[in-house]
């Protein structure tokens, strides 16, 4: 098996166009053409990590953060990035991360968050912006099965929890061909009044290219006419942190010392307790303050995330209980999933958890 056979799976895992814009996913180092010896999978690709993948005769190492996150002028060794990189290339281990391509997923980390928690009626948080785009076009009566099945088949049509969505109308459409015309109905130079029926169907903007390939395939006019447009609509199952509900209502402490218990911090920073109990429960996996204010309007009673500030804690407005239970701590579990739906997909392959610990902080 090569390495792209392997990263192909982790993309339909964790598909590459869900990522934010600032990151930096997908294969760092290495050739996908190498035959695959062994996947390794860790938090962090650290030089040790790298060292364990040697030997454990791994030669692809599957992160959740990248170890490559800017750019780099120079590789000298002179920090951890480059002495990591340096010791891959030397040692032709190739690395993948999946960072926020597996944060965006309704499956991804923040579900693996709200399971670990026993969260159930989940949904996402920060829905994802300008992610939708919308296909409009249009075909005789006899060609609209054909047309529609194939946008469907190509990802077209999916909104919310429903498959095949569109809407169709009829119409009049007219055209008149010039002599390099070879027109599907009426003839050259000839004004043409023709039945037509309007599609419309949206999809997520990275399938553009697949939606079209398959528009013009099974479209009978010689001549496609369509118009594509952005749309302002959140995708609601594409997005990050997530909301949930605890199945039985609990006590803020108590809320608390389950987390700690559950999510295994040594400690967890929190603002002051406002004397109710907690039911529904926000989270965002690593740094999350920047959705202090969805998790409020979400009417969250509790939100868990990482990498608070100090002033940041003052947000919380005596509106709900903020907690920063560590950045690590709230991807913990990530790993443990990768392996998991890796071994499902290749289970004649050798699928490694890594057994570093690469949490940089410690706890005294």
């Amino acid at each position: 098996m090569k390495i792209k056979e392997i990263l192909s799976v982790l993309e339909e895992m964790a598909p590459l166009a869900y990522a934010e814009d600032f990151d930096n996913v997908g294969l760092l180092v290495g050739d996908t053409n190498t035959e695959a010896t062994g996947v390794l999978v860790c938090h962090d690709a650290l030089e040790s990590v790298i060292d364990e993948a040697v030997s454990k005769n791994c030669n692809l190492v599957v992160c959740f953060h990248p170890i490559l996150f800017s750019g780099l002028k120079k590789i000298t060794g002179k920090n951890y990035v480059e002495r990591t990189v340096i010791k891959a290339i030397k040692n032709d281990i190739a690395i993948y991360a999946v960072h926020t391509a597996l944060d965006n997923h309704q499956q991804g980390v923040n579900k693996i968050f709200c399971d670990a928690l026993g969260l159930i009626n989940t949904k996402i948080l920060v829905p994802k912006q300008n992610f939708i785009q919308k296909l409009v076009t249009y075909t005789i009566p006899e060609n609209v099965e054909q047309v529609r099945n194939a946008l469907f088949d190509a990802g077209a049509g999916k909104i919310g929890n429903y498959d095949d969505c569109s809407f169709n109308s009829k119409g009049i459409g007219t055209y008149m061909g010039d002599e390099n015309s070879n027109p599907e109905i009426g003839e050259r130079f000839e004004f043409v009044e023709a039945e037509e029926i309007k599609i419309e169907v949206t999809f997520e903007k990275h399938l553009q290219s697949k939606i079209l390939k398959a528009l013009f395939s099974n479209h009978v006019y010689e001549e496609v006419a369509y118009e594509i447009y952005d749309l302002q609509n959140a995708h609601q199952n594409i997005g990050l942190g997530m909301i949930g509900e605890l199945q039985v209502p609990i006590s803020e402490s108590d809320f608390l010392e389950m987390v700690k218990e559950k999510m295994e911090t040594g400690g967890i920073r929190h603002s002051q307790f406002l004397n109710k109990t907690i039911k529904k429960v926000a989270v965002l996996g690593g740094s999350g303050s920047f959705a202090i204010k969805n998790a409020i309007n979400a009417q969250a009673d509790a939100f868990l995330t990482a990498d608070l500030k100090y002033h940041q804690f003052y947000e919380a407005e005596d509106q709900l209980l903020l907690a920063d239970i560590g950045h690590y701590e709230s991807e913990r579990f990530t790993k443990n999933y990768i392996v998991g739906y890796l071994t499902k997909k290749i289970s004649n392959f050798a699928i490694i958890l890594s057994e570093e610990n690469t949490n940089p902080v410690k706890y005294f």
